[in-house]
């Protein structure tokens, strides 16, 4: 799976973690490992003009997501030949436009750059929230992937500093390998 994450905002974020929550819930979902995803984080002005040519809505937003069709096995002969990595689509990020929402919902500027990630990786599988009951799955499932994400994370990390201090140990008692 590759994905790409390039900061073209201006807004300082750790494009490792939004990739690796992007990676977490393609991973979740059961996407192919052979997909590739672009994500963008842009300006307010990028965005501003993203967000009226293609959805006809002035000013800014916050995510936007444009999948592509040629992940859909129907559009393709049965008999051709696999085309290697396909192009799942992108994910266009406004830090800025984010950041007052964080502020509203009282966590990080980076939690809701994860949160916007996840919302636009179900986007591009094809989740939709127009009406109530598409938005109570689409949010439910965002909701589960992004605790589960972060539970993982927390636990590797308790794992990580639990090795750190079992090599300090070991190495006090002289018993750690070279």
């Amino acid at each position: 799976m590759s994905i790409e994450v390039s900061n073209e905002s201006g807004v300082a974020m750790d494009e490792s973690l939004v990739a690796s929550v992007a990676r977490f819930a393609l991973d979740a979902m059961r996407v192919s490992p052979a997909v590739e995803l672009a994500i963008t984080a842009v300006t307010l002005d990028a965005m501003s003009e993203l967000h009226e040519r293609w959805l006809e809505e002035p000013g800014p937003t916050d995510v936007m997501s444009f999948p592509m069709d040629e992940l859909l096995d129907e559009s393709r002969r049965p008999d051709a030949p696999d085309l290697g990595p396909a192009l799942l689509g992108d994910i266009v990020l406004c830090p800025e436009f984010a950041k007052a929402q964080a502020r509203t919902a009282g966590h990080t500027l980076a939690d809701e750059l994860h949160l916007l990630t996840v919302h636009g990786v179900l986007h591009l599988l094809g989740y939709d929230h127009g009406e109530p009951d598409e938005e109570r799955e689409m949010f439910s499932l965002q909701a589960r992937l992004l605790a589960t994400w972060r539970t993982s994370r927390a636990e590797a990390a308790a794992r990580a500093a639990q090795r750190r201090t079992d090599s300090a140990v070991l190495g006090a008692a002289g018993l750690e390998d070279g």
